[in-house]
């Protein structure tokens, strides 16, 4: 019986390793990455996470009117800075019109600026998500706490969307006359 065993795991170790040897020989060498491409502090990959994350989390508590997780998920400094109940006021005007910000959920957030890091080596994601009617501009600063990137700092607003026909085709049909005043 155990010659059996000892003849089952030889042939099965002699199979992956010549399996290993043609898979090694058929593999192509990987080109380096240009030099001129900078080094991002974090993949694009994690940046769309923490945006998604953030603005998923912010929108979960606009729906409840409970801000504790957005915090407690937060860095110390941002919890140190602001209660559940300012979080709740600063974020009231959303709240208010039932803004949904799961289009994060769903589209691909536009950088404003490549994800940088600052001088205090907190992490810099700036852009817009390009939601219709109103698009959802972020401004995001991360702290790495524990070796994780932890909310540092938000800032949120909501203004119309672009329009999606090029300035050249919408022209006035008469030019636009200054307004005067009349005199008193």
């Amino acid at each position: 019986m155990r010659l059996i065993a000892r003849a089952v795991m030889a042939l099965t170790l002699l199979l992956c390793c010549g399996s290993d040897g043609a898979m090694a020989q058929q593999k192509t060498p990987v080109p380096a990455p240009a030099a001129a491409q900078p080094s991002l502090p974090v993949t694009l990959e994690q940046a769309l996470y923490l945006i998604r994350s953030t603005l998923l989390t912010l929108n979960d508590a606009n729906r409840t009117g409970n801000y504790t997780v957005l915090r407690d998920l937060a860095a110390p400094d941002f919890q140190a800075r602001n209660t559940a109940a300012d979080l709740g006021l600063n974020f009231l005007d959303l709240r208010r019109r039932n803004f949904d910000l799961y289009g994060a959920a769903l589209l691909a957030p536009q950088f404003s600026d490549a994800p940088a890091l600052d001088q205090q080596g907190m992490l810099r994601l700036a852009g817009y998500i390009p939601t219709r009617p109103r698009q959802i501009q972020f401004d995001l600063t991360f702290q790495t706490v524990a070796g994780q990137w932890r909310l540092f700092a938000i800032g949120i607003a909501t203004p119309e969307a672009a329009s999606s026909q090029p300035q050249a085709q919408a022209t006035p049909a008469k030019p636009a006359v200054p307004a005067q005043r009349k005199a008193p």
